[in-house]
């Protein structure tokens, strides 16, 4: 059943069936429902030439992490099984929580949860708990896909709630319906900034999960297109379900890669050598970079950096790094950095810088 309005009808008689009866129908008695609903005559959408509806609703993108890496290492078939077993997977739990797929957008996914009158907050609800389980899903399936030696899949996920525009788009050759709106577009903002494993959510869902879902204490990221900062939280647990997301072993900050002119001094002790050296960043996060040095450093030794931020007319000083893993490439010298100290002003704008460049804003 594709259309929205067949599927929020059998999620309401499902739900009578659940509180009647205590259990929710099989797949026999579901597909019998269907028939039902659909000799009843088409849904009115299907007469819409134009025009569209506004409703609340919660939107969900979830975005397969590190996917362009596994299709240059692996063979097609390879890399076209391991997508469609997720999404495959994804959109069974997305379907079980009475989500419309709104679309797939290459290694990405579109989930939308309707709201009604009668139940205002459920569909924040639904979409929260429909995240955690597909985190939980993709766990499973990595180690499944360890045991096949197949690439191990990470998504990140995004979820914001609003109104939104439900409406066919498109002519007589081809249409589709879809939603449209401010929500659809932070959700998607909103993913960006989750890392592997992370389910982040707007404060206006978590409004609405207030009580029922575990999350962190918000954080405050720079939007696009947003004069105000925008506030999101990390979901942890949906604890009347007992269900937690995995947490990672190893869940670093967002990485954008950059060329800028670096400025460092090696370090001796607490000494500051004096006389600069010029080096490249080429990529950073919130708490390190990867720089590329005029001579190899020694691991675990420290510098001070400077670089400038373009776009934001603000100079980035004062950073004191540890180098955490070296190597070389085509007779660069480049080392993983960690930031050990810098001004909370620094760390702001850096934090901005990073988050533009994810939006993809070229400062």
């Amino acid at each position: 059943m594709t259309d929205p309005l067949l599927r929020d009808a059998l999620r309401q008689i499902q739900d009578l069936v659940i509180e009647a009866k205590g259990s929710p129908l099989d797949r026999e008695a579901i597909r019998r429902v269907e028939a039902v609903l659909k000799r009843l005559g088409p849904s009115p959408m299907a007469h819409q030439d134009t025009g569209y509806s506004r409703r609340e609703a919660t939107v969900l993108f979830a975005d397969l992490r590190g996917f362009s890496a596994i299709t240059a290492a692996y063979p097609a078939d390879v890399v076209l099984g391991v997508l469609s077993r997720c999404f495959g997977r994804l959109t069974e739990i997305a379907l079980r929580h009475y989500g419309t797929i709104d679309k797939f957008m290459g290694d990405a996914i579109m989930v939308v949860f309707h709201g009604e009158e009668s139940s205002p907050r459920d569909h924040a609800q639904r979409a929260v708990l429909c995240a955690v389980e597909m985190q939980i899903a993709m766990n499973e399936l990595r180690r499944q896909h360890h045991e096949d030696q197949l690439p191990e899949i990470y998504i990140g996920i995004g979820i914001s709630t609003g109104s939104v525009m439900t409406g066919l788009v498109g002519s007589d050759a081809y249409r589709a319906y879809t939603v449209i709106g401010e929500e659809v577009n932070l959700a998607a903002r909103i993913e960006a900034f989750s890392l592997r494993g992370q389910v982040l959510i707007s404060e206006t869902t978590y409004g609405h999960c207030r009580g029922f879902v575990d999350a962190a204490d918000p954080v405050e990221v720079y939007v696009k297109g947003k004069s105000e900062r925008l506030r999101i939280r990390e979901v942890r647990a949906i604890p009347d379900f007992g269900r937690t997301v995995p947490r990672q072993e190893v869940r670093k900050s967002p990485r954008v890669e950059v060329d800028l002119r670096l400025e460092y001094r090696t370090l001796a002790g607490k000494m500051v050598d004096s006389q600069p050296l010029a080096g490249r960043v080429r990529d950073l996060g919130y708490h390190g970079a990867l720089a590329q040095f005029a001579e190899p450093l020694a691991l675990y030794s420290e510098v001070k950096l400077a670089f400038d931020l373009p776009g934001l007319n603000f100079r980035a000083e004062e950073i004191y790094a540890r180098i955490v893993s070296v190597r070389e490439r085509e007779g660069r010298h480049l080392a993983g950095l960690e930031f050990t100290s810098l001004g909370a002003e620094t760390a702001s704008q850096i934090r901005l810088f990073v988050q533009m460049c994810i939006q993809g804003e070229s400062p």
